[in-house]
């Protein structure tokens, strides 16, 4: 075996590079190890690269408001999907190169190779083995494929494949509808593809309260075919894929694969660890330290399942590198929950979702936007939002909503969250005029109706003046 060293990462990618960097500033005696590809998931091909796409169909979207606008000539533009892919791919190297830029002076600490955990504190990389006095696992994932689907061959995309393609369509199915399924089928359908997608579950795009899904239904439709509640079959026919659920049947030309991802774990080791794995293979990770037991072992990112975002995946990192290398791990304490789909309306989930919280816990503020001011006059009037409220101390616990510029009126109420905020606190604060957070301002009043009366000297309880243009 090799000199000991103090850590060893496993996996550059968005918790990785994270860890990497607290580990340095730490010491010199680590390794980082990485199998395939280096860079982060979310620059190569995940919400960078997804969101490039996005932009250029909404862009392209954006042709139909045109004559309500007094916009004239819609009807001559057309979308070059190969040029758009194009794009997508040019832009994501450039963000791929900004990642791989911060492992480029490893030198012999950086290396390209299969990791495979040896027991508690080493590892076989490729073939030889190094002693380390901990290690911090951030794997990542990879989408979920059913095996025997593999055998569409190059018509299976996943968002591995999908932005290598010179051109797509013009028939896509996406089977799957939680936050990429959604992304991507709505993006493609706005490109002029004929998208059916189709999801098991009622829920879509991780939403629990039935009104916002029946609101992210209702708008995804205008867009595509959607059908909900059976699973999807595939098989070969002439012309295509047949793509069958219940008694709903499309044919298509490819099928995208959104059916969530699955961690990096394979020829890993785990159980070399001597703990627990359930039935995933998995072991019980601390989210607060990220430890496994009381190993020396930290499991950081999507690797570990808990909660796979980006900015948690680099919060993960910090806190995995920095417990690796401290006498003792300390506890961290974990932002607010915030989750966002980018699709039109956007889905943003904040704190505690509906579905999580006990019934009569809560008070529920709602806001409609089709007759929201700042929204009627962007022609984006379409939505809702819900605000949660602590029924006996009125401070804001969560919120879902399919709201347009759910992306900004989200980070506000993550702030608001984090903070402990109450409802009072937040219309305490000032709305300009006209913006789209004046709905926000709508859920919260409907919220304070529900809760005990504050002073009437205190502004936040005005009222709403009932006029239209000024909400």
């Amino acid at each position: 075996m090799s000199d000991m060293l103090d850590t060893i990462i496993i996996g550059a990618g968005t918790a990785g590079l994270a860890a990497l960097r607290e580990v340095r500033k730490r010491t010199s005696r680590y390794l980082i190890v990485n199998e395939g590809p280096w860079g982060t998931t979310c620059a190569r091909v995940g919400c960078m690269p997804s969101k490039t796409l996005i932009e250029a169909a909404n862009a392209f979207h954006r042709r139909h408001a045109f004559e309500e606008f007094g916009l004239r000539g819609a009807d001559a533009l057309s979308a070059d999907i190969p040029a758009v892919l194009r794009r997508v791919r040019a832009l994501r190297d450039d963000f791929v190169a900004g990642a791989v830029k911060a492992t480029d002076n490893l030198g012999s600490t950086g290396i390209s190779g299969r990791a495979t955990l040896l027991g508690r504190g080493a590892v076989d990389i490729d073939g030889k083995a190094y002693e380390a006095k901990s290690i911090i696992i951030a794997t990542g994932s990879r989408p979920k494929v059913p095996e025997e689907w593999l055998a569409f061959g190059d018509r299976m995309l996943t968002t591995d494949t999908l932005f290598e393609q010179a051109t797509l369509g013009p028939r896509i199915a996406v089977v799957g509808m939680g936050a990429i399924g959604v992304e991507l089928s709505q993006a493609l359908a706005r490109l002029g593809l004929q998208v059916a997608a189709f999801s098991t579950g009622d829920a879509l795009a991780g939403l629990s309260d039935p009104r916002l899904n029946q609101e992210l239904a209702t708008a995804l439709k205008k867009d595509m075919v959607l059908h909900i509640g059976e699973p999807a079959e595939l098989r070969e026919v002439a012309g295509g894929i047949e793509v069958k659920s219940g008694a709903n049947r499309v044919v298509v030309d490819q099928v995208i694969a959104a059916m969530g991802r699955t961690p990096n774990i394979e020829h890993l080791g785990l159980e070399n660890l001597g703990v627990p794995l359930d039935k995933r293979g998995l072991p019980k990770v601390d989210p607060q330290t990220l430890q496994i037991g009381d190993l020396r072992v930290f499991m950081a990112g999507d690797a570990n399942t808990q909660v796979p975002l980006l900015h948690e995946a680099a919060d993960e990192g910090h806190i995995a590198g920095m417990n690796a290398l401290a006498q003792s791990p300390t506890r961290f304490q974990r932002r607010a929950p915030l989750s966002i789909v980018f699709c039109d309306p956007n889905i943003a989930i904040v704190g505690e979702r509906q579905a999580d919280m006990p019934a009569g816990s809560v008070v529920t503020g709602s806001v409609g936007f089709e007759d929201q001011g700042r929204a009627r006059a962007a022609l984006r009037n379409e939505g809702q939002l819900n605000v949660y409220a602590d029924r006996s101390t009125g401070r804001l616990r969560g919120a879902e909503m399919c709201a347009p510029g759910g992306e900004h009126l989200a980070h506000l109420l993550a702030l608001a969250v984090q903070q402990k905020l109450t409802v009072q606190d937040l219309l305490g604060m000032p709305f300009y005029h006209p913006v789209l957070e004046e709905g926000l301002r709508t859920a919260l009043r409907d919220a304070a109706r529900q809760l005990p009366k504050a002073s009437d000297s205190d502004l936040a309880t005005c009222a709403s003046l009932g006029v239209s243009a000024l909400e």
